[in-house]
């Protein structure tokens, strides 16, 4: 076996084997979408007719993100849906189009037209027209499109902590105003869903879409005046969730929506329960292909046609005869290069001896002037440059080293002195001086390459039986050596970035150097005082630095590649000899894209194809799925500057409840802590707030965090039950006394918001 082959093995063999992953799950991108229309329900309110002694309410959970609707005798809101409205006219068709709800993403027009009746991220209804909209649709999917649109029955519906009084007084005004209702009465959905959910005394923590409140009660009475707000929900994480991708992604080829963000939320993000270490981690290689998700958007991939083994054969035959009749051409064209040139030969040659046989000057100069010569060296310049050419295209198609053929340059002229010759002979003389200097040095070049290729022959013999003789001592050698190629890269590097900083040491001095250079009074050292050049007090002065610093550093560049090439010969012999080294400690290896960091980040632990449509259009979620849920125990993360969770909660139990009220428990509301919304369903949410709390209270502190048993639609379940009581009767608004008392006036009961506080 060859040397090299032996080689080869060696370094094969301490290749780390390529890994191989399962196939990766891939989950296509979702958003909303229109599914069905919702058909027009009236058996609803031939039920409530047929119930009339129970008091039936249409119940309505107003939520920002969903409007839950129905009747407070069935167990479910008949329909959820987004409290959204769009409007558009159609030109073509010269009518116009309204939508609510779903409805708004049956096609593009409708999409593109969407508004929200709710400020986005606030939870407060800004936009009454969508509101309205809202409303139309949900009394007419109820039933009642009679022609007069009035809503004969009570309405109950919940609303969020502190709503602002003019929100509350003018959806008084729509209900009674505009649909006719008889009464109507406001509650909190956290306290319906915690009521709903047999709560007395607790923290009830409500995380919804557009914010997040702690709200302590006692014996089933909220405390408001306690209760602690943090202004981030489902909303503000969708949002920070489609910057973070857009700024990971900043050249992705599909459009990202804050409807993809929210279904990416609630499908893959997740809680930790230990951020800060599983974050540390979370991109290593091992097991990043069971954390790493691949969200999927729509492509189109180039159809690439296969072709069989008969038209790649035809192929290969067509190129093949293209090629021989290109070679024929090129061969045709060389051949009648070479009869023009050696025609021309013989003309000048003919020429050169018809003027060696001329008797008069005169007959001379008329044969030059008619080949077009300035006189006979030129003359001759000219033969010896076409018999050359001429010699050199023969060489070429039979074969064989021109230099071979090459005649011995002649300098007979150096030998005879001046006085001796002609002006012709001296201009001559002078060339041949040119000539001869010229190829000695030709001479000593070939010499020194001769010379330095026997240099490094020795050098790789006596390298050689050195380790022949000292293995470990030269193993330490190579990596002594390779260490110190790596210093200089990296001493390299930095200065390259000091050179690049206005205000390091290296470019003040650096710039002091050119100034003095530039000036036309060079100044020398002064031990003391004296005038300083003012070159690079203006930053104009620094754009000419810049332009100096960035011309062609040849000198950098041959110096680079000499260290590159001194430290991959290290390695390579690190690699043959010493048993220690793999390809994993080499400078290529720890420079390898592919099993970076940042390609982890990005691509995942698969290697990425450019050229792939699929994989051009594909997300990687990976450390975004923690971090994004973490902003409510860490609003920091975000740039929120309010404290988290566990610290409002804390705050309540340890400063706020103290001293509240009289004999109050404080252990009562620990037993009893309430999760309730959307975005509480985050997995591990209850460990993390339960293990979040405990350092914060005495040791053996009773506490249990219990979650509600649906989360999103408890709040509806529970103003329906409590529609219909007699605490519904005291608590609801009727038309005499809208109409009497104002759209302002409200009751002021235990699941709503108290006068005092609006």
């Amino acid at each position: 076996m060859a040397p090299s082959a032996i080689e080869e093995a060696v370094i094969a063999s301490k290749m780390p084997p390529p890994k191989s992953y399962p196939p990766p799950k891939i989950f296509p991108a979702k958003e909303s979408k229109f599914e069905k229309t919702i058909a027009i329900q009236r058996d609803g309110r031939e039920k409530a007719l047929a119930r009339a002694n129970e008091n039936p309410v249409i119940v309505i959970d107003n939520g920002s993100f969903n409007v839950r609707a129905g009747w407070s005798f069935e167990d479910n809101p008949r329909f959820s849906i987004p409290p959204i409205m769009s409007k558009f006219r159609d030109r073509k068709a010269g009518k116009t189009y309204s939508f609510a709800g779903n409805d708004c993403y049956v096609d593009a027009n409708s999409r593109s037209h969407i508004r929200n009746a709710f400020e986005q991220g606030s939870g407060v209804i800004t936009n009454w027209d969508a509101m309205e909209h809202v409303l139309d649709y949900i009394f007419i999917k109820l039933g009642f499109n009679d022609i007069d649109g009035s809503v004969d029955w009570p309405i109950v519906m919940t609303e969020a902590v502190a709503n602002f009084t003019y929100v509350r007084k003018t959806m008084s005004e729509t209900l009674f105003e505009c649909y006719g209702v008889p009464s109507v009465a406001y509650g909190i959905d956290a306290l319906f869903s915690y009521r709903h959910n047999k709560g007395n005394t607790g923290l009830v923590v409500s995380s919804s879409h557009t914010s997040t409140h702690v709200i302590p009660v006692y014996n089933q009475r909220p405390l408001l005046a306690q209760a602690t707000r943090l202004n981030w929900g489902g909303w503000h994480s969708a949002e920070y969730l489609l910057k973070l991708l857009k700024l990971k992604y900043p050249a992705f080829v599909n459009k990202l929506n804050s409807s993809q963000a929210e279904h990416m939320l609630r499908d893959y993000c997740y809680l930790s329960a230990d951020y800060d270490n599983e974050l540390r981690g979370y991109l290593d290689w091992t097991g990043l292909e069971d954390r790493d998700i691949v969200v999927q958007y729509p492509y189109t991939e180039e159809v690439v046609v296969q072709k069989s083994e008969e038209e790649l054969a035809r192929i290969a035959e067509r190129k093949k005869e293209s090629g021989r009749r290109l070679q024929e051409q090129a061969a045709k064209l060389r051949l009648e290069k070479l009869m023009k040139k050696e025609e021309e030969l013989e003309y000048y040659k003919n020429l050169q001896t018809r003027i060696q046989n001329a008797t008069n000057k005169k007959d001379v100069r008329r044969m030059l002037d008619a080949g077009e010569m300035k006189d006979e060296a030129a003359l001759e310049k000219t033969i010896n440059a076409l018999d050359k050419a001429v010699r050199k295209a023969q060489t070429k198609d039979v074969g064989g080293d021109p230099e071979e053929d090459q005649q011995q340059p002649v300098f007979d002229l150096l030998d005879v002195p001046d006085d001796q010759l002609d002006e012709a002979g001296l201009k001559a003389k002078r060339q041949q001086r040119l000539l001869k200097s010229n190829h000695d040095a030709r001479a000593r070049a070939k010499a020194g390459k001769e010379a330095e290729k026997a240099r490094i022959e020795e050098a790789k013999r006596l390298d050689e039986e050195r380790r022949e003789k000292d293995l470990e001592g030269w193993l330490e050698d190579k990596r002594r050596a390779r260490a110190e190629a790596l210093q200089k890269m990296k001493e390299r590097d930095r200065l390259k970035q000091d050179l690049g900083n206005r205000k390091s040491l290296a470019s003040q001095s650096r710039m002091k150097t050119i100034a003095n250079l530039a000036s036309d009074n060079p100044t020398k050292k002064r031990r003391r005082g004296g005038d300083d050049d003012t070159f690079g007090a203006d930053d104009d002065d620094w754009g000419v630095y810049r332009t100096i610093a960035i011309g062609d550093n040849s000198d950098d560049e041959h110096e680079e590649e000499d260290l590159m090439a001194s430290l991959k010969t290290c390695e390579q012999d690190l690699l043959l000899y010493d048993p220690g080294f793999t390809y994993e400690d080499t400078y290529e290896a720890q420079l390898d894209w592919s099993k970076s960091m940042l390609h982890a980040f990005t691509r995942g632990p698969r290697p990425f194809d450019p050229a792939s449509a699929a994989e051009l259009n594909q997300l990687h979620l990976n450390v975004e799925r923690i971090r994004v849920p973490e902003v409510l125990f860490q609003p920091s993360i975000a740039g929120v500057d309010q404290a988290g969770l566990v610290e409002m909660a804390g705050d309540i139990v340890n400063q706020r409840l103290s001293g509240a009220i009289a004999g109050a428990d404080r252990d009562a509301f620990l037993r009893d802590i309430f999760l309730t919304g959307g975005n509480t369903l985050f997995k591990n949410f209850e460990q993390r707030l339960r293990d979040g709390l405990t350092p914060l209270l005495p040791a053996d502190t009773p506490l249990k965090v219990r979650r509600a048993q649906n989360a999103q639609l408890d709040a509806w379940r529970g103003a329906a039950a409590w529609s219909g009581s007699s605490a519904w009767k005291a608590a609801t608004i009727t038309r005499a006394e809208y109409l009497e008392k104002g759209s302002e006036y409200l009751k002021e009961h235990d699941l709503g918001n108290p006068v005092s506080t609006v």
